[in-house]
């Protein structure tokens, strides 16, 4: 396998959200935002990181320095007028029951530009499977975290000279789940392709007001509380909890595409409707919406490719609940609004001839439940 390429640091600077030029629309000078029960479970797990590879034909590292990456800064910084929030750092006061997300004016979140002589094409490839995981690593920022207080988002543009760029960032996972991360980046791609202008039917803006979401079960005060106790009595640190994963994962991509999903769903839709005529069966038949083949068909590749030994096997869903809320929260809140969903199922099903038929029944009987 080949060995790491080098990532050289250029610049390192600190982008923050552009002034206002009409008062009346002006972001606030201080914000400060406090965590719901969605956010809280999340406080100290490590931060999610993205990577975005951008291949351009003919690249021309002078251009994108001149050019591109110019956009790039100017754009994030007007996106960030209206994520004020992710400028800022969460902070635990001592006179507060619980964590609070807080902007003052003048902060900022780190980028970071660099460059690097790997082979672009090689990491973006989707017929390679010896790409080493910690390859990548060196293309995602680090998370700024102490005790005292926890950076929101960190960015880092990568420049390879013979292919393109990549977009690497952290998101702290208290903040903002995968559909509030998506908003912006959304935003960010709208303003850097229109030259920072809002013209052309942009995104929507993104909404904060945690008090529309209710608590009768008072979890803020709960999480809260089991945070303090952890390695405490009131132990307010936000310093990310270790996690430890694989030292020697590959990394591998697998294209499912539409043409591969349909042929999936013809094979399954033959098999059950075999069996159901050998069985006379005249029950309904599954729904095999693309999610769900999607979900079943990598459940039952993962449990077969790992040779799994336990008798029982669980697949996580996450549930976004914004419009499941009493009342429903608009689809552009920013923030955290998600709920995990087991589905359970017997190792040896879905090691069997019938394990995508059996993983497909099983969660179809769970969501619908």
């Amino acid at each position: 396998m080949a060995k790491p390429g080098s990532v050289k640091v250029i610049e390192a600077r600190r982008v923050a959200p552009k002034p206002s030029s009409l008062p009346d629309s002006a972001h606030p000078d201080d914000v400060s935002l406090p965590l719901t029960f969605f956010d809280l479970r999340w406080l100290r797990f490590p931060p999610p990181q993205f990577l975005s590879f951008y291949n351009l034909p003919s690249f021309d590292p002078s251009h994108f320095f001149d050019s591109i990456l110019p956009k790039l800064k100017t754009s994030l910084s007007a996106t960030l007028q209206h994520f004020v929030p992710l400028a800022g750092n969460l902070t635990w006061p001592l006179d507060s029951p619980m964590p609070l997300l807080n902007y003052v004016k003048g902060d900022a979140i780190l980028v970071t530009i660099a460059e690097s002589d790997t082979d672009f094409h090689r990491l973006i490839s989707t017929n390679n499977f010896d790409i080493e995981a910690k390859e990548y690593h060196p293309l995602v920022p680090q998370l700024a975290v102490s005790h005292d207080k926890a950076a929101v988002l960190a960015l880092q543009i990568t420049v390879f000279p013979n292919g393109g760029f990549s977009i690497g960032s952290a998101m702290h996972k208290a903040v903002f789940d995968g559909l509030s991360a998506f908003s912006f980046f959304k935003f960010w791609g709208h303003l850097c392709k229109h030259g920072g202008r809002e013209g052309g039917g942009p995104p929507p803006l993104p909404t904060y007001n945690r008090k529309v979401i209710k608590d009768p079960a008072g979890l803020q005060a709960i999480f809260s509380n089991e945070w303090l106790r952890l390695g405490g009595p009131n132990n307010r640190s936000l310093m990310l909890l270790e996690v430890g994963g694989p030292g020697d994962g590959i990394r591998g991509t697998f294209e499912f595409t539409r043409a591969k999903i349909e042929m999936l769903r013809r094979s399954v839709m033959r098999t059950m409707m075999a069996k159901k005529k050998e069985q006379a069966d005249h029950s309904k038949l599954l729904h095999l919406s693309t999610y769900m083949l999607t979900c079943a068909y990598t459940w039952v590749c993962l449990v077969r490719a790992e040779e799994i030994k336990t008798e029982k096997v669980v697949f996580i869903l996450h549930v976004d609940c914004r419009s499941r809320l009493d009342p429903p929260l608009p689809p552009t809140y920013f923030g955290n609004c998600i709920a995990g969903h087991g589905v359970v199922a017997k190792t040896k099903d879905l090691q069997g001839e019938d394990g995508l038929d059996l993983g497909l029944k099983n969660l179809e009987y769970t969501t619908a439940a």
